[in-house]
């Protein structure tokens, strides 16, 4: 299939998805490597960003490293499906919003600075709306953002399975940080020193900053996030399973070494509506491609999946953990 990108503008899209540069002037430095002239590098990634390839530059933060977050869903009668997805998106704790084929028709991600603030969100939504919510914090995650290959459909970066870590305490100016690059870095000659001066701080202060958050994974990765839709894979279906508790682990592990998975983790249930603690995220151009893979995820569960394929989307952004 023929790529409706530059050179140029697929491998800003593709490879620099990790290892961002974190200095001065990070596009000249990507420019020295991709041979191309820095300033033809920002303009082709203003370009991406107009065209909406791309959500954002910037950090990936660690699930239950910073803040606390939860998926959550409602039931919205089919006459106020708009009214109500509107409702939800217009929460700025509201990262992801999506309308899926399921009786829980309206998915969204909500993610605050710690679970009082979640649960604030999540009551706010409920009343409003008038729908119950169903929440599923996560449990532990397989392999969760980090990156995809626009060559294959798959992950960009090799499987791990992440370990469990304590929620960080932010210092202020770490929070204030936090808060600025959580929805990406300015798209402009020196973004870093951009923040700098909205924060009253140093470049070489904001530059440490990321760097050691990087090295102890508090950010999983630092990069191009980009939007599997506008990039042609726009068959997106959540795969969940219902697996013992005690085997949920094994499983998990096992599926998200797969390479069709470019998400895999356990969340809590949400008894009696909600069974499933298993997830997986399966992309593809049409679902013709992505159905083998949804079998072999049931072959190696040992488990009838339910599949939720997504139908519009209403919002998806960076987490905003805070204000």
């Amino acid at each position: 299939m023929d790529s409706p990108y530059s050179p140029l503008e697929f491998s800003l899209l593709n490879e620099w998805q990790h290892a961002f540069p974190l200095v001065s002037r990070p596009f000249d430095t990507i420019g020295a490597k991709v041979g191309a002239d820095g300033t033809a590098v920002l303009a082709a990634l203003q370009r991406l960003n107009a065209r909406g390839a791309i959500s954002r530059i910037g950090p990936v933060f660690a699930p239950r490293r910073v803040g606390a977050g939860a998926l959550a869903a409602v039931a919205a009668p089919a006459e106020r499906l708009e009214e109500v997805a509107a409702r939800i998106s217009a929460d700025p704790q509201v990262n992801h919003n999506y309308q899926r084929e399921h009786e829980f028709n309206l998915w969204f991600v909500v993610t605050a600075a710690d679970e009082a603030a979640r649960a604030a969100a999540l009551t706010g939504i409920e009343r409003d709306t008038g729908c119950a919510v169903i929440a599923m914090p996560l449990r532990h995650e397989f392999h969760i953002d980090l990156g995809f290959d626009l060559r294959s459909g798959h992950t960009a970066s090799p499987r791990r399975v992440a370990v469990a870590a304590e929620v960080r305490a932010l210092t202020d100016d770490e929070r204030a940080l936090a808060a600025l690059v959580q929805t990406g870095i300015s798209i402009c000659e020196q973004p870093y020193a951009e923040l700098a001066s909205r924060l009253g701080q140093s470049e070489r202060w904001v530059l440490g900053q990321l760097e050691n958050w990087c090295d102890e994974g508090l950010i999983k990765r630092f990069g191009v996030v980009v939007r599997h839709h506008e990039l042609g894979y726009r068959a997106n279906a959540m795969v969940v399973f219902d697996i013992a508790d005690g085997d949920v682990e094994q499983v998990g592990t096992l599926l998200a070494a797969e390479p069709g998975v470019t998400l895999c983790y356990c969340r809590e249930r949400c008894l009696p509506d909600w069974r499933h603690n298993l997830y997986c995220m399966v992309h593809g151009r049409n679902r013709e491609d992505v159905a083998p893979q949804i079998a072999r995820l049931a072959q190696l569960a040992g488990a009838e999946p339910t599949v939720l394929f997504s139908l519009r989307r209403f919002k998806q952004c960076g987490a905003r953990y805070f204000a």
